[in-house]
């Protein structure tokens, strides 16, 4: 259990600097959230958890075809705000792209794997 919430702090703590950071200095804020730290994290617990090498590679794969499908959210989303939409429903409308996006991606890796 202590593992589980130092893990969760951790993890938390990085979240809470790139959002203190973004309301003093959006740019960097934004360099902060765009950095794979919460992937190398994972990377991190998954391998302290089960030391598989096959897992460890599965895993950093699947995380690069998934960032793919997550990046238009973020210029629909600031697209829609300049437009006037209010903060979430754009918000909203960014994460149902990006669901509909990460099924595509899904069917897609489906089907090239059976090739």
């Amino acid at each position: 259990m202590l593992y589980l919430l130092t893990k969760a702090a951790i993890s938390g703590v990085l979240i809470a600097v790139a959002s203190e950071v973004a309301r003093r200095w959006p740019g960097w804020g934004a360099l902060i959230a765009s950095l794979p730290l919460v992937s190398i994290l994972g990377m991190m617990w998954l391998w302290r958890d089960t030391r598989d090498p096959v897992r460890m590679a599965s895993h950093a794969e699947a995380t690069f075809w998934f960032v793919l499908p997550s990046l238009p959210m973020f210029l629909l989303v600031p697209w829609l705000i300049r437009r006037g939409v209010a903060f979430w429903p754009a918000l909203l409308a960014g994460c149902v792209l990006t669901v509909a996006m990460y099924v595509v991606t899904a069917a897609l890796l489906s089907r090239l794997a059976r090739l």
